[in-house]
């Protein structure tokens, strides 16, 4: 009979190993594709084409269709690359030297200061409400431990007074300060910033920066909203801060003992 024939002679165990393999293969090829959909095409340092994309093809447009009314997004070439051009140089032609920031490496985002191009709206929760707000705005919350920085002067790095805080920036799901507002000249324009809670020391009579100095309160990234901030206005705030930890003193860049 032709089917006994066949099976009599045909390996089904090799045939089982050889489709794990091809499946096998298949799996890793397709994880590494959609992989690719963010960060791709590579780049080198200086924000040009690398020659060695790898062994994998960058993958065909996919649209995702985004909760909460937020449209649909086109990866990878709805890649936001807004800053195709940093203000940094290479200290040598040599394959591996560092760059050095040609620029104001805090506002140019370069370095410890560098942050990444997200989207540019407010993070949302499970429910599509804004994630973190501030205090001022929401009745349902309160301080009912530790220190409340509301009211205290704001200290500098270089010990000078900057101004107070007014306001505190909550993480409703997690219950969390994430921000301290600060009003930069309480008796004149009432012009305010963000500091980073996680770059603020609370004590019993001020709440400290050591990050970066009184000169550089005034350059700030700002917020659109007075009740709401962005993931691309988190990123920068938090990278100004980070990047002031280096470049904030000249000092800070020499070795340390």
């Amino acid at each position: 009979m032709v089917g006994t024939e066949f099976f009599g002679n045909f390996d089904l165990a090799s045939a089982a190993i050889w489709l794990f393999w091809i499946f096998f293969a298949g799996l890793v090829y397709y994880l590494q594709t959609e992989n690719m959909r963010e960060g791709y095409p590579l780049q080198t340092d200086d924000g040009q084409t690398a020659p060695n994309q790898g062994p994998f093809p960058v993958p065909k447009d996919k649209t995702f269709h985004l909760p909460h009314g937020r449209g649909d997004l086109v990866v990878p070439s709805g890649q936001r690359g807004d800053r195709d051009t940093l203000a940094m140089e290479q200290v040598t032609t040599a394959a591996g030297s560092p760059f050095v920031p040609t620029g104001n490496p805090m506002i140019d985002g370069v370095g410890p200061a560098a942050w990444a191009p997200r989207e540019d709206h407010p993070e949302l929760d499970a429910h599509g409400h804004n994630k973190i707000q501030p205090m001022s705005k929401l009745d349902d919350f309160a301080v009912s431990a530790g220190t409340d920085p509301r009211g205290k002067p704001v200290v500098a790095g270089d010990g000078e007074v900057v101004g107070r805080v007014v306001d505190m920036w909550v993480d409703i799901p997690e219950q969390y300060v994430r921000y301290l507002t600060v009003d930069l000249n309480p008796e004149g324009t009432g012009k305010t910033c963000l500091i980073p809670f996680n770059f603020a020391r609370v004590k019993s009579d001020r709440v400290v920066v050591r990050s970066i100095y009184a000169e550089h309160f005034a350059d700030v990234p700002s917020i659109k909203s007075d009740s709401a901030i962005t993931l691309l206005e988190e990123e920068k705030i938090m990278a100004y801060y980070g990047g002031g930890t280096l470049y904030a003193d000249a000092k800070r860049l020499e070795p340390q003992i």
